[in-house]
């Protein structure tokens, strides 16, 4: 398989068709659908003569017309695939031949291959980067196909190579042998060796520039390209993504089976019919001998065939094609909202996705991210404590004081510092500037060093880039008080120290992820002292310190005190190294980073080893505001009883007191913790014990570790068939408990958590489920809920290109669920009700016809109306009504939260609904068929001739079918436009127009094999006596439905009376939200206290050669656990 991947070209296909096969592969993807199977199957019906009563035409034309639209859809598509590997295959770049670079094109180029790219060069390949234009080999990219993100990322290609290959001679000579993982869809991965001058190197992603990059910054670049073509990374991630459905669409797809089933069992009936009929009667008429020998249960059998054929219309090949179309538009109108427009970042909201538009009408459950989708993601260094001694005031708190201390601190004795950055404490500044205070030196001094930020100087202006918003601002902050970051190079980084500038040599550069939830660097200081520095969430810190370290106390008040105002905390810590234990932890370092096997585990063992035994200094607290109308969205969503979950990497104060400040908590509700005794009941409840038995709101706080010790181990051990039941009882009484309560937050969860707790939920409830969040940690989340939801914010863009709907911020997820949610779901629910009745009506007089013909199949309209009812005469009106009705505009929907009940509950369709449109259409086509046969029974025409033939029949029932179901769409419509209007009196006038033409004698003349009611028309329409039938038809099948209509308006008035009292309700609301007190308090109790590292990991690397691996930490005995043992 290796020699395989060596071989192959740098070509790519994305097209799926070309010339030769677009016709017989386009064919077969869509006779895959069992719809359009089914009516290849009735067209070759039709072909056979003993079986077909209706012309082949009546089933061909439709289907062409749909396979027709969809083969155009899909040839456009491939077309533009077409160009766009050709243009992509034919692009130029440099490939070293024959000891010089020469142009040669993409398509051309081979694993192994040197290759020479120049600033804004796309990358052809997955390449190995030798070298830069750059110091230190760094190499700037932009990732924006690959990941959405439009800041720069950073490569950089190993010191040795960096040194030693940067002249085409030297490039020439290259000849090492690169060991490496096989071809993968791991963006965030990978692993290799390259043996050189008898000297193994550690490869991994940072050494990588992949395929759909762009060369940013620099000027000229060389690499050896690893993987080629359909192995590069970017073509391995070009699968399928998940397909996901509607409930509609499920509950859609068994109604039309329902409908096929009772299509077999009719025409089974009337087939037996037809065989007693022609034993008792038709064998002994000698006027209906038509030569044939066949006996009754043969000729039976032969109608079974014709019935399935006439009543194929039951089952109608239309109604696909135009719920997409709905879609579409619904879909459009959400990218159009301009109140869902973002104008300070020009983020307009998009809809993804068109197939789960009616599916926002029926969430029940949503689960959101805390952290840039609550929250702003814009962080602000707001206190710190060091030594014991807590610093920084709250602007707001004094206000009114305008003395020294309540005006932020001036920062013009600092040249190098933000002058957006504000402090309110000046006792800080006035330790640093003294210099007397060895704590707060090292404080920021730690804040300086130890971060894997990357420095630009842009107009002598330093522009900081950052893994993460946080550590943004704490580097930052550290500027601000006088520890400027400069510059760093691969082994060293160089600061300014107040007024002077020091450099440090950097010894091992350890990576924060979110299982480690800390990050290191060991440095060499200018006197040779060796020194580790380290920061990190509290709950990892703490068990890692000294038991000589002082200040744990009174650093853990100050970290609860920071979490009761929602601030985020870090804490710092350092330890000093002997140069003899560095040298043993160096050479365990070095082998564990060229492991080709297990290096992830390896290197985080050497990891845990050295951060040991460290001294506590003190620690940071950042404040992330709410983002604008989070209080309100969720109180408004909280109203239509749709049940949210907060889902978040912080700690439990932090994210408790969020909760309170954004109405997800609030006072009047009872809160329980994990370690609280209704959780310690789970796997012992009986099944119909309810969790929280006293009346009254409740609301659950759990964290990720409760989950590891209670309820995710279910995902990981299923081989013991009673651990694995005993676990699943556990999973259900969670869910039970959670979904007792109005509002769940999981603190400390981890994104497979996070993904796993929807699973749960969607499992054990079968509810419509939502997920919401802003980072690469939320794209579990998003791909598992029914519905995702990305908001393009501060952490990329990986979110929104994994999610189905997309926008700025969550607040506008009020007006997606309860406008275009509603409007989608009572749309679709009334499209499909009324396409099922209008089918059932035209086609079930089929049926009744068949009791006057012998159960012959014979048809009962003519057969070009039969072919054109689904395309021309009804088809536009019901389209308009998916696409525009509405029963209360946006305003009301949005003041009226209760208006979004039917759709949870699946109120609006059903097979109550769908066995209600059944009759309703059995009652209209006995109408339509039993008064004009009434009325042609015995009558004479004004000019003395009987016009009681079988063609003016077919005219008049038409003509009464055309009219009811036009008018009947009309009672339906509840917000009327132009188009509404145009559209039922055109779908009238088209269908007189092309009934007169076809019926006339000119086309006869022409076809006149397939136009054979010449004269019908015009014969039967100049009579009054038929057009007081079709009147008094049409009167009697709307009359029932007016009565019910008003009687529904008078016994449950629920929309009517929103709209009637539409002045009164505002001014109630009004009163109601000048009673409404604040939700949030602060100075609530806290519990615990650590920092939320959820964002994701940092470029370290890109700066040294260590790298930090994602590892699972060994149980601890920490509080957040205790209640473990309630469980085993």
């Amino acid at each position: 398989s290796q020699e395989t991947h060596l071989k192959k070209g740098n070509a790519i296909k994305t097209y799926k068709y070309n010339v030769l096969t677009f016709i017989p592969l386009n064919l077969y993807e869509q006779f895959k659908r069992v719809a359009n199977l089914y009516f290849l199957a009735l067209l070759i019906l039709q072909i056979i003569p003993d079986i077909s009563t209706l012309p082949w035409y009546t089933t061909l034309i439709p289907l062409v017309v749909v396979l027709g639209v969809t083969a155009i859809k899909d040839l456009v598509d491939d077309l533009a695939r077409h160009r766009m590997d050709k243009e992509i295959n034919n692009r130029k770049c440099d490939v070293l031949q024959d000891g010089r670079f020469q142009s040669s094109k993409w398509r051309n180029i081979e694993v192994g291959d040197v290759v020479r790219l120049r600033k804004n060069d796309f990358i052809p390949a997955d390449i190995l980067l030798l070298s830069s234009s750059n110091p230190n080999s760094l190499c700037y990219v932009e990732t924006a196909e690959l990941d959405g993100e439009t800041n720069l990322k950073f490569k950089l290609g190993l010191r040795v190579t960096d040194e030693q290959l940067q002249e085409e001679r030297q490039l020439a000579e290259f000849d090492a042998l690169i060991e490496c993982e096989e071809p993968n869809n791991r963006l965030d991965k990978f692993i290799g060796t390259m043996l050189w001058q008898s000297e193994r190197y550690p490869l991994d992603l940072d050494n990588m520039l992949l395929r759909g990059c762009k060369v940013r910054n620099t000027e000229e670049c060389h690499g050896l390209v690893i993987f080629a073509g359909a192995d590069t990374k970017i073509m391995r991630n070009g699968g399928k993504t998940r397909f996901k459905r509607t409930k509609i669409d499920e509950l859609m797809n068994y109604m039309v089976y329902t409908i096929f089933a009772l299509l077999i069992l009719v025409a089974a009936g009337l087939a037996i019919g037809h065989s007693f009929w022609y034993e008792e009667i038709g064998s002994n008429a000698w006027y209906l001998y038509d030569g044939k020998d066949q006996s009754a249960s043969y000729r039976g059998f032969l109608s079974f065939w014709g019935y399935i054929i006439v009543l194929n219309t039951m089952v109608p090949i239309s109604l696909y094609v135009s719920v997409e179309v709905i879609r579409l538009g619904q879909s459009k109108f959400i990218n159009w909202d301009l109140q869902m427009y973002f104008a300070e970042k020009d983020t307009p909201a998009k809809a993804r996705t068109t197939t789960l538009n009616e599916q926002l009408g029926q969430i029940e459950y949503i689960f959101s991210d805390k952290t840039g989708t609550l929250t702003q993601n814009v962080m602000q260094f707001k206190k710190c404590t060091i030594a014991g001694r807590s610093y920084g005031t709250d602007l707001l708190c004094n206000t009114q004081n305008k003395d020294l201390n309540q005006r932020p601190v001036d920062w013009s004795w600092n040249q190098h510092a933000d002058r957006k950055f504000e402090f309110m404490d000046h006792s800080l500044v006035a330790i640093i500037r003294s210099k007397k205070d060895k704590d707060v030196t090292e404080f920021f001094k730690l804040l300086s060093l130890c971060h894997t930020v990357m420095v630009e100087n842009k107009d002598g202006e330093l522009v900081y880039q950052a893994a993460s918003p946080d550590e943004g601002a704490l580097v930052t902050a550290a500027r601000n008080f006088g520890y400027v970051f400069l510059s760093r190079t691969q082994d060293t980084i160089s600061i300014k120290e107040m007024d002077h500038e020091t450099t440090y040599e950097m010894l091992a550069l350890l990576d924060f992820n979110s299982d480690r939830k800390r990050m290191s660097i060991i440095l060499k200081f200018p006197d040779g002292r060796v020194r580790l520095y380290c920061k990190g969430a509290d709950t990892v810190i703490y068990e890692r310190l000294s038991p000589n370290s002082r200040h744990k106390e009174t650093t853990q008040t100050a970290l609860d005190e920071f979490a009761n105002a929602t601030l985020r905390t870090l804490c710092l810590c350092y330890k000093d190294i002997s140069a003899d234990e560095y040298a043993a932890w160096s050479r365990k370092h070095k082998d564990a980073q060229v492991a080709m096997v297990d290096r992830d585990a390896a290197l985080d063992r050497v990891y845990e080893e050295i951060e040991s035994n460290l001294m506590l200094i003190g620690a940071t607290a950042i404040e992330d505001k709410l983002q604008d109308g989070v209080p309100e969205t969720i109180a408004t969503l909280a109203k239509a009883d749709i049940k949210i979950w907060v889902l978040t990497g912080d700690k439990k104060e932090t994210a408790e007191n969020i909760g309170y400040s954004c109405s997800l908590l609030t006072d009047d509700m009872q809160i329980h913790y994990g370690e609280d005794p209704p959780a310690a009941r789970l796997g012992k409840k009986k099944p119909v014990q309810p969790f929280f038995p006293e009346p009254g709101k409740n609301a659950l706080i759990i964290t990720g570790g409760w989950l590891v010790g209670s309820i995710s181990t279910v995902f990981n051990i299923m081989t013991n068939d009673q651990f694995f039941y005993g676990n699943m009882s556990l999973q259900i009484d969670f869910v039970d408990m959670a979904c007792e309560c109005e509002a769940v937050i999981c603190c400390r969860v981890t994104p497979k958590q996070k993904a796993n707790v929807v699973s749960l939920v969607k499992k054990y409830k079968k509810a419509v489920t939502l997920s919401i969040g802003d980072g690469a940690n939320d794209v579990n989340m998003i791909k598992t809920a029914d519905i995702g939801v990305g908001i393009s914010g501060q952490e990329g863009m990986q979110a929104v290109m994994s999610s189905d709907y997309a926008f700025a911020q969550f607040r506008y997820l009020e007006r997606l669920l309860l406008v275009h949610g509603r409007w989608s779901y009572i749309r679709m629910c009334k499209f499909l009700r009324y396409f099922f009745f209008k089918n059932f009506a035209f086609t079930l007089v089929h049926f009744w016809y068949s009791f006057f013909s012998g159960y012959s199949s014979q048809v009962a309209y003519e057969d070009w109306f039969i072919t054109l009812y689904n395309l021309c005469y009804s088809s536009l009106p019901v389209l308009l009504v998916g696409l525009l009705d509405q029963d209360v505009n946006d305003k009301l929907s949005l003041k009226f939260p209760k208006l979004y009940l039917p759709g949870q509950q699946g109120s609006m369709f059903n097979y109550k609904n769908f066995f209600i449109s059944l009759f309703h259409g059995i009652f209209v086509s006995l109408i339509i068929f039993f008064i004009p046969y009434g009325a042609f029974l015995q009558t004479m025409g004004q000019d003395g001739e009987a016009p009681s033939d079988y063609q003016s029949l077919a005219v008049v029932t038409a003509s009464s079918l055309i009219f009811t179901v036009n008018l009947q769409i009309s009672l339906d419509t509840s917000y009327w436009t132009f188009v509404n209007c145009f559209a039922v009196l055109g779908s009238i006038a088209i269908y007189f127009g092309i009934m007169f033409d076809i019926h006339s004698a000119g086309i006869h003349v022409i076809f006149p094999s397939q136009f054979t009611f010449t004269g019908a028309a015009s014969n039967a329409l100049r009579q009054p006596y038929l057009w007081l039938t079709i009147i008094l038809t049409v009167g009697i099948s709307l009359l029932p439905v007016i009565c019910i209509h008003v009687s529904l308006t008078s016994l449950s008035p629920i929309i009517p009376q929103v709209q009637r009292n539409r002045k009164k309700y505002e001014m109630e609301m009004q009163v109601e939200e000048k009673k409404k007190p604040s939700a949030f308090q602060r100075g609530r109790r806290s519990r615990r206290s650590a920092y939320a590292f959820s964002h994701s990991r940092g470029y370290a690397d890109l700066i040294s050669s260590g790298r930090s691996i994602r590892r699972r930490p060994p149980a601890r005995g920490g509080p957040q656990d205790s209640i473990r043992e309630d469980f085993f």
